[in-house]
């Protein structure tokens, strides 16, 4: 059953990921297919925030493989030490790009693309088991509280992993 999104108007982005968690949850909650839920996550966020790119790239293969997401064609593989991806990976933590020209080595998948955030996400066993990328076309566009929303979703992931 499909469900409609309820995204309120002309609200800042704490009170959006406020409002997206719940509903988050509800759509996961009693989906165990890893790819449907990665796939609502993306379509969540880039419907909510309009942001340019939206998705997951997954730990495949001794490296990280293009999953579910919302956006222009991507680059379908990144190397652990490769890019913004490569390094969130490695590091296993959160890499907020103001400007992804400053970034070295960054991967542009698209010329567009002009700041970034990327996430981990935990398998339970500790390790990354994928990473979320979150691309603007606008300059400095995330800071501290998308990394605090977008990790309250992730969570809420993870407890499927």
């Amino acid at each position: 059953m499909a469900e409609e999104l309820l995204i309120p108007t002309g609200a800042d982005r704490k009170t959006l990921y406020e409002a997206l968690l719940p509903q988050v949850a509800s759509l996961i909650q009693d989906e165990s297919d890893l790819v449907a839920n990665l796939s609502n996550i993306t379509a969540v966020l880039k419907e909510a925030f309009g942001f340019f790119w939206v998705g997951f790239y997954l730990v495949k293969e001794g490296q990280l493989v293009l999953g579910p997401f919302q956006g222009p064609v991507a680059c379908t593989r990144i190397p652990f030490h490769k890019g913004v991806c490569g390094a969130c990976y490695s590091r296993a933590q959160t890499i907020i790009v103001p400007d992804v020209d400053e970034f070295p080595g960054h991967i542009a998948c698209s010329s567009a693309s002009r700041s970034e955030i990327v996430l981990p996400v935990f398998h339970r066993n500790g390790m990354v088991a994928m990473v979320l990328d979150v691309d603007s076309d606008n300059l400095n566009d995330f800071d501290e509280e998308d990394q605090e929303g977008l990790s309250a979703i992730l969570r809420l992931l993870e407890r499927k992993l």
